[in-house]
């Protein structure tokens, strides 16, 4: 076992004459000779806490006197039991050398790690620069494409617009031009309304002029109608034109947008920290979504386009219809048709039939709308009960309010019954609606066979009087 402690600076050399002072006298070792020398700092009793620098002194050579301070010794020699002993020296200078060698190492491995890391973050830096400004280049080439068919798409879009518009000046003239024909039969059948009732009506001359009249008032409304469907339709077109204009302008300024981007380099003076702006998603769209909703307002036009060919077609179509049947119905004015008093009769058949029919149908609708009341009312208790458990349910404590299977259930019981009750009071208000119409309807039956009765017996009548119809003779004023 060794002591720690400091090891000796000087040696003893006793009384022999070739030791470092042959001329002094020897050193004694009492206390009386350690008094003379103050003992240094480091020969303190407690550990030092760095190891000493042992200084190796060269033999002196023979009869030559060397000045060399007197040797110093602790005044305890049990003091030098407390210094490091020489294997304590080796080894901490071992365990110094080692550790150094080793922070040295680890220093050499950090310094080759981050350069390598250096050069790849640089080099991936650089790569992925490179692939954001080659994704800018096609997202601008997307755009262009994109812009380039919308303003295409516009253009023909506008050209329709135009030409949609004077196919509707061209039915507001015809319309126009047809109300002189419509005055002049209105005041044909105003002077043959001087006999009485409407359905004193039954020779051929007031029957085409009543024809006629209903024409050229359905072929007025027919123009006036397309010209309606052409205001819609123009009014459509104008939405897509707005929705495309639009989509053109937003177009442009993301190209500018994305051209500027594109252009900015890192040398640029325009660029800045943003804190945090890549984890703000604002985006409205991707890019599959995107490109639809552009190809979508392009679709739109193509369909509007299309709607507004066929339309001018149709307008074309109907200008020649109307025409030629205005034409037919002046020139067949004056034909015959068959016996008014056997066709009063037969649609008053009918419509008694179909007065019956009506009031049969009331009935089962009534008896309908009694058995669908009876049925709402019958659902509404079981609705109450589950809705009950649902709500005292939401009353268990902590964590017992689970989304159970009974929760789900009652769930798709409220909600089942909730469809049911609204399914049923819907064809209760259809039921009623009906019934409503069928009520409607049997008032205007009602109307119509009082009309076509009282209008039987005035023929009738009619028919009674023309056999005093003076004869043909007296007609060409034979006496």
């Amino acid at each position: 076992m060794e002591f720690l402690g400091t090891t000796h600076l000087a040696s003893y050399c006793g009384t022999k004459k070739s030791c470092l002072f042959p001329d002094i006298a020897p050193i004694s070792t009492t206390q009386d000779t350690y008094r003379a020398y103050p003992p240094p700092r480091y020969l303190s009793p407690r550990r030092p806490t760095t190891p000493h620098k042992v200084v190796l002194v060269p033999p002196c050579p023979d009869n030559q006197f060397v000045a060399w301070p007197p040797t110093v010794l602790p005044p305890l020699r049990s003091a030098l039991h407390a210094r490091y002993s020489t294997h304590d020296w080796h080894q901490a200078n071992m365990v110094q050398l080692k550790g150094s060698e080793a922070s040295r190492c680890s220093a050499g491995r950090l310094n080759t790690d981050s350069r390598r890391m250096m050069q790849d973050k640089d080099q991936l830096t650089y790569q992925m620069q490179e692939d954001s400004r080659r994704d800018l280049g096609e997202r601008i080439c997307d755009i262009d494409f994109w812009r380039s068919e919308l303003t295409y798409e516009l253009e023909c879009l506008l050209k329709e617009i135009h030409d949609l518009e004077t196919a509707k000046k061209r039915l507001e003239c015809a319309a126009d031009e047809m109300q002189g024909p419509l005055k002049i039969t209105l005041e044909c059948l105003y002077e043959r309304e001087k006999r009485e009732e409407i359905d004193l009506v039954h020779d051929d001359v007031e029957k085409n002029l009543i024809k006629e009249a209903d024409a050229f008032k359905d072929c007025q409304e027919i123009l006036k109608r397309t010209a309606e469907r052409i205001s819609q339709q123009l009014d459509t077109n104008r939405c897509v034109q707005h929705a495309l204009e639009k989509d053109l302008s937003d177009k442009n300024s993301s190209h500018f947008i994305d051209d500027k981007c594109f252009n900015l380099r890192n040398t640029s003076d325009n660029i800045s920290f943003y804190h945090g702006v890549e984890k703000a998603d604002g985006m409205a769209s991707v890019p599959a979504t995107w490109a639809k909703f552009s190809e979508d307002n392009i679709r739109c036009s193509q369909k509007a386009r299309a709607s507004s060919v066929r339309l001018r077609q149709d307008a074309e179509a109907v200008l020649e219809g109307t025409s030629e049947s205005v034409w037919n119905h002046f020139v067949h004015t004056n034909l015959a048709f068959s016996n008014r008093i056997a066709e009063v009769a037969e649609v008053k058949n009918k419509l008694q039939v179909q007065m019956a029919k009506i009031l049969q149908e009331i009935f089962q609708t009534e008896d309908t709308i009694m058995l669908l009341e009876r049925s709402i009312k019958a659902k509404e208790y079981p609705l109450k009960v589950a809705q009950t458990r649902l709500e005292r349910r939401t009353k268990r404590p902590n964590i017992e309010l689970c989304h159970d299977a009974p929760h789900y259930q009652l769930v798709t019981e409220v909600c089942n019954l909730d469809h049911t009750l609204q399914s049923l009071k819907q064809r209760l208000r259809e039921a009623h609606d009906t019934l409503q119409t069928l009520s409607l309807d049997k008032s205007k039956l009602e109307h119509q066979i009082s009309v076509k009765t009282n209008s039987f017996f005035i023929d009738k009548k009619c028919m009674d009087m023309r056999k005093f119809f003076p004869s043909t003779p007296r007609l060409m004023g034979y006496t």
